[in-house]
């Protein structure tokens, strides 16, 4: 389970400075020093691998973080204690290439055969020359 499938717009959560100062303006550190707990407004597409949260900062301005960046707050403002569970991940993965049904285009032998080689040294030749 991930910190997503417990996480909605509106919830607080707790930014950690230390993971994501290297990358933050001035402004939003100071504002992240003076409370570290965020409403989360939205959600942003990071990477090709992760999704991010949008915060309303304490002075205001909004800036995204990395799922691993926060900690969801409770009610209470206590932190919520996420169970990782990276076989999830590495699971999906090797059933999706267990599952690939790959068939080659061309049969070897037609890729070995000098009629079609000598075709294709023609054909590339023209765009060289």
């Amino acid at each position: 389970m991930t910190i997503f499938d417990k996480v909605k717009i509106g919830n607080s959560v707790k930014i950690n400075l230390e993971l994501s100062k290297d990358r933050l303006s001035k402004e939003t550190i100071e504002a992240i020093n003076i409370s570290s707990e965020c409403t989360i407004s939205d959600f942003k597409i990071t990477d090709g691998m992760g999704i991010g949260v949008i915060v309303n900062l304490t002075n205001g301005k909004y800036e995204w973080f990395f799922e691993n960046e926060i900690q969801l707050l409770d009610k209470k403002g206590k932190i919520i204690e996420i169970e990782e569970n990276k076989n999830e991940n590495n699971n999906f993965i090797l059933n999706t290439v267990n599952n690939l049904n790959y068939e080659p285009k061309f049969k070897s032998s037609e890729l070995l055969n000098p009629v079609n080689f000598i075709t294709w040294l023609i054909v590339s030749a023209k765009d060289i020359l």
